[in-house]
């Protein structure tokens, strides 16, 4: 019966966590005075552009919690955002600011 139970348990967790990870990670919202606030949509970049979770995490983003407040200085000098919008891998944090600022 434990065996069952544990297996059970086991199959539930893996499950859930491939449903997870199907979803991306859902939406981050960043609050930005004076600019605009963005939002981070993990299904853009986790499903149309075929990132791996790994591509970003925990290298250039941990979590929520851990989030350290990052600014436009430090986007164009290639941390956080800016390490992929650079105007090679995608779209530059520089000239585009309706792309993710929203009013």
């Amino acid at each position: 019966m434990k065996k069952g139970m544990v297996l059970y348990l086991f199959l539930a967790l893996v499950m859930a966590a491939a449903a997870m990870a199907a979803l991306g990670g859902g939406d981050v919202q960043f609050r930005v005075t004076g600019a605009g606030s963005v939002m981070f949509r993990h299904d853009s970049h986790v499903s149309s552009h075929g990132l791996a979770c790994k591509a970003c995490h925990y290298h250039l983003y941990t979590t929520v919690a851990g989030h350290s407040k990052m600014t436009m200085k430090d986007m164009e000098q290639g941390r956080s955002c800016g390490a992929c919008h650079n105007g090679v891998q995608a779209f530059d944090v520089r000239a585009n600011c309706n792309r993710c600022h929203i009013k």
